[in-house]
């Protein structure tokens, strides 16, 4: 439930459910933190965020495990505060750990808040401890691209194309009627592609033009 509650948008009532295992006396677990981080990170949620991660070691006496540290790095990166999100990251590398997930964390951070030098950083080792992983590749091309690099980027993609990498289309799904219908970047094969495109046009409209509302079949 908690899990549920996190992952449609529901903070409060994630964090409502946590605090009702305290009163009934279940101890959370590790699986629990990960769920409340993870809230916490896509509603960003900092402080709420950071309370709970101490309190797993200082309340709880529960390690941080490289999923705890990794949603941490992401609530961080995700807030802006990318100093303290690359200050996560060594702190755990310097366990003798180099995890992936942390860097590629980062790297989405850094993305997303134009941090191009920290997130070159990320990428390069990313591209030794992953280089068949082409998301990687990816996001640091589209980093250089975002600050104008377009010499590094162009680098990038050859150094992917060199290794046999090609990007994964997006892909998204909805349940219609008990089936299953995906829509993938690209493929316009869909029997009522027609329709839809008809609808999404109306919906970008609507959306710039709020004005107007109603929709005529």
């Amino acid at each position: 439930m908690l899990f549920g509650f996190g992952l449609h948008g529901l903070a409060t009532q994630a964090l409502e459910l946590y605090e009702e295992m305290a009163v009934s006396c279940l101890k959370p677990d590790k699986v629990t933190f990960i769920g409340l981080l993870m809230t916490c990170s896509h509603l960003g949620l900092v402080e709420k965020g950071r309370a709970l991660f101490e309190s797993m070691v200082s309340v709880l006496g529960l390690f941080h495990e490289i999923e705890h540290v990794t949603c941490m790095v992401d609530l961080l990166g995700r807030g802006g505060y990318m100093a303290q999100a690359r200050e996560l990251v060594e702190e755990y590398s310097r366990t003798g750990q180099v995890e992936t997930g942390l860097l590629e964390a980062l790297l989405g951070a850094c993305f997303a808040h134009s941090e191009v030098r920290m997130g070159a950083n990320s990428g390069e080792y990313l591209k030794v401890f992953e280089p068949r992983k082409e998301m990687s590749y990816v996001l640091l091309s589209n980093l250089y691209c975002l600050s104008g690099q377009w010499k590094e980027a162009e680098m990038v993609r050859k150094t992917m194309a060199y290794q046999g990498l090609k990007k994964m289309p997006g892909c998204s799904w909805i349940e219609v009627r008990n089936k299953m219908i995906v829509f993938v970047a690209g493929d316009h094969s869909h029997p009522y592609m027609e329709e839809l495109y008809k609808i999404l046009n109306f919906l970008k409209f609507e959306m710039r033009h709020p004005c107007f509302s109603g929709f005529k079949n």
